[in-house]
C-alpha cells in the first residue's frame, strides 16, 4: 500500500512518514511505501483516482477532490488545530496579533492552504480588493527539490519576492532565525480570530473505495498512527531517528546544536566550549544566546555548523566539545540548501 504528503519537511505530517519508517504500518500487517506528491490538491486527486491509498494532508482540503465530503474520508487528525503561521518582513516591525499590518502587502500562500489566509482576514474585517492584500503562490524557483513551501516561502521573503508568507512552523523558524521574518499570527496558539484555530488540522485521509476494498487495512493504518504518536510522545529521539532515514547526509549539510558550559560567566568559558570546532576547522554560520534560567547570567547557546553529526570531521569533534559541556544536545542535521 502506498502512503503520500505534500511535505517531507512540515513536521505537520510527520506522524505519517514516521509511522512508516518506525516500522508501525508493519507491525500491523501493512507493507506501506511512503511517497512525496506536492501539492496538497495533488496528492488528494491522485488518492481519488486510486493511485495511492492513504494521504497524510490537510483536513479542510479533502473536498478538492472529494467534492461535498462524497468518497473521502479523515480517518484521524496527525495533530491537533491549525498549523500555519503568519510570518511578516521584520523590518514591517508588526506587532504579534496585529493581522491588520497584512494590509497593502504580498504573501505567499500554497494552494488550499490559502483558503484558511482568506478566511481569517474575512472574520478580521480585512478586505482583500480593498485593502490591497495579494495572496499568491510562491515563485517555484523557491522551492527546490525539497518541495517544502515553507521552506521555500522563506526563501522568497529573504529574496525580497514577498513581503510575507502563510505557512507552516519550519518555514517559519526559518524566516525568523534568518532574521528576515516576524511571527505575526500563530494559529495554533489562539492568534487572530477566535475561529482561526479551529479552520482544519493535518490528518490522515482515505477514500470511501479503499475502505470497501480494505476495511481491515484501514483499521490498521489507525492503529498504527495511533502507535507512532504514543511512541513520539514517550521518545522525543525517534523523531530524529526517523529525520536520519529520510534526509541522510547530503554532501552538503548544516548541523544545529544547544551547548552550554558551566559558568558562562568565567573568562573566555565560550572560547573554552568551542575550541574543538576550531581545532578541527568546522565553520560555525551562526551563534545565539538565550538566558538558561538555572541562574542569573547564565546562557544556553544555538549553534548552526556546517557539516552532518553523523559524518567526519564534524561526528567526532561534537564529541569532543560534549566532554566541555554541561549542557550538549544535537538538535538536527539537515541539507544546507533549506536552510
Amino acid at each position: 500500500m502506498k502512503i503520500a504528503v505534500p511535505d517531507l519537511i512540515s513536521n505537520s505530517y510527520f506522524p505519517a512518514a514516521a509511522a512508516v519508517e518506525l516500522g508501525f504500518f508493519k507491525q500491523e500487517g501493512l507493507d506501506m511505501t511512503l511517497e512525496l506528491i506536492y501539492p496538497v490538491n495533488k496528492t488528494l486527486e491522485v488518492l481519488r483516482d486510486g493511485g495511492i491509498d492513504f494521504v497524510g494532508g490537510s483536513a479542510h482540503s479533502v473536498p478538492f477532490a472529494f467534492p461535498n465530503w462524497k468518497g473521502g474520508k479523515l480517518l484521524g487528525a496527525l495533530a491537533q488545530n491549525t498549523y500555519w503561521f503568519l510570518v511578516l518582513r521584520s523590518n514591517l516591525k508588526a506587532k504579534k496579533g496585529d493581522i491588520k499590518a497584512i494590509k497593502g502587502l504580498t504573501i505567499g500562500a500554497a494552494p488550499l492552504v490559502d483558503l484558511g489566509l482568506k478566511r481569517m482576514l474575512v472574520e478580521s474585517g480585512i478586505d482583500e480588493e480593498r485593502d490591497k492584500v495579494r495572496i499568491c503562490p510562491v515563485p517555484s524557483t523557491f522551492l527546490g527539490e525539497t518541495k517544502n513551501f515553507g521552506v521555500g516561502a522563506a526563501r522568497a521573503l529573504q529574496a525580497g519576492a514577498i513581503d510575507g508568507f502563510w505557512a507552516n512552523g519550519m518555514g517559519a523558524e526559518v524566516a525568523v532565525r534568518s532574521g528576515a521574518g516576524t511571527i505575526v499570527i500563530d494559529a495554533r496558539r489562539g492568534d487572530g480570530p477566535p475561529k482561526v484555530i479551529h479552520y482544519t488540522m493535518p490528518a490522515l485521509i482515505t477514500s470511501d473505495a479503499v475502505i470497501a476494498r480494505d476495511p481491515e487495512a484501514v483499521a490498521a493504518a489507525v492503529r498504527a498512527l495511533v502507535k507512532t504518536q504514543k511512541a513520539l510522545k514517550a521518545d522525543v529521539s525517534l523523531a530524529t531517528k526517523v529525520g536520519r532515514k529520510l534526509f541522510p547526509p547530503s554532501g552538503r549539510d548544516k548541523t544545529t546544536i544547544m551547548v552550554s558550559a558551566s559558568d558562562t560567566q568565567a573568562p573566555g568559558a565560550l572560547h573554552r566550549l568551542l575550541e574543538p570546532l576550531a581545532r578541527n576547522a568546522i565553520s560555525m554560520t551562526r551563534i545565539e544566546s538565550r538566558p538558561s534560567r538555572r541562574k542569573n547570567w547564565d546562557y544556553v547557546f544555538f549553534i548552526d555548523v556546517e557539516g552532518h553529526a553523523d559524518t567526519e570531521p564534524l561526528r567526532s569533534t561534537l564529541e569532543q566539545l560534549k566532554k566541555h559541556a554541561s549542557l550538549f544536545k544535537v538538535l538536527g542535521s539537515y541539507p544546507a540548501a533549506i536552510a
